[in-house]
């Protein structure tokens, strides 16, 4: 069974950082390409960003561009997701995904339960 932990979520101050991390268990996260999904109370969930599953191709949503950075360890079986100069409005639950395509974010295959990010004063 494919398994994702999401992990490294909380509450930080605006302007803060965090490190959301996402493990895999079960298989081998390096055939896939991962996405992370974010839900903000009352919105719908809202693609953040994807890495294909060498890591060679990474894309961002307008509104994280420049702040958040998409990494992954296929050694560590683990994509890290660090997220800079955060906003209240990226306050959210964050979920990390297995996608079928290794090039891109399409047709989940597998959803993390989500993390939990609070930014607020």
């Amino acid at each position: 069974q494919l398994q994702l932990v999401e992990s490294g979520g909380g509450l930080v101050q605006p302007g803060g950082s965090l490190r959301l991390s996402c493990a895999a268990s079960g298989f081998t996260l390096d055939y896939y390409a991962i996405g992370w999904f974010r839900q903000a109370p009352g919105k719908g969930r809202e693609g953040v960003s994807c890495i294909s599953s060498s890591g060679g191709i990474t894309n961002y949503a307008d509104s994280v561009r420049g702040r958040f950075t998409l990494s992954r360890d296929n050694a560590k079986n683990t994509v890290y997701l660090q997220m800079n100069s955060l906003k209240p409005e990226d306050t959210a639950i964050y979920y990390c995904a297995a996608h079928e395509f290794q090039d891109r974010c399409a047709r989940v295959v597998s959803w993390g339960q989500g993390t939990q990010v609070t930014v607020s004063s």
